[in-house]
């Protein structure tokens, strides 16, 4: 069975490309302007043994929501498309996952009916880096961490719930999530 997908999509904000290989070996090239969301992209896909291609650009001079919302977007659409009929699979996975003092859980459904229970208690305060010459500051808007899931659950057509039940670090809260629910896919 090929579990592959690609799909592109412009809007006035957005350029994306994105190939999707489900059965993969958690290979990840990343082409996105945002270091925090690329590496929390490469952890999903090691993760979840996925391999992804992506090619990402969008109106970063206004901010990063629009990018941000639209891959989560394309990602569910690749899901979707590369899950086609679902024969074979289990539908339903969950993952605890543990990162330092944060423990996330995921949980899937991959029913058909999209939702999304996002709980994560994130601050919302912009993360910054310190990395030389990153666009924005080095700095990442965690409040688009939750438009991403939606993004993906409502295009993958699966019901998400994504949970933070203990933990500190913004930075440790988002990675664990992205893990856990690479490991649930």
């Amino acid at each position: 069975m090929n579990r592959v997908a690609e799909i592109k999509r412009t809007t006035r904000e957005t350029d994306i490309s994105l190939k999707l290989n489900l059965d993969g070996t958690g290979e990840s090239k990343l082409q996105c302007s945002i270091g925090f969301f690329t590496h929390m992209l490469d952890t999903f896909a090691r993760h979840g043994l996925f391999d992804i291609e992506l090619e990402a650009r969008g109106d970063l001079h206004v901010d990063q929501h629009h990018l941000v919302e639209d891959i989560g977007i394309v990602l569910g659409q690749c899901f979707a498309k590369a899950l086609g009929d679902k024969r074979g699979i289990m539908r339903v996975g969950s993952c605890l996952f543990p990162m330092d003092e944060t423990l996330a859980r995921a949980a899937v459904d991959l029913s058909g009916r999209p939702f999304l229970v996002f709980d994560a208690n994130l601050s919302g305060i912009p993360l910054l880096s310190l990395a030389s010459g990153a666009q924005n500051g080095g700095s990442f808007q965690i409040d688009t961490v939750e438009d991403f899931w939606l993004g993906f659950a409502t295009n993958a057509a699966c019901a998400l719930h994504l949970d933070v039940l203990r933990g500190r670090s913004d930075h440790h809260k988002v990675e664990a999530l992205f893990k856990a629910a690479g490991r649930a896919l």
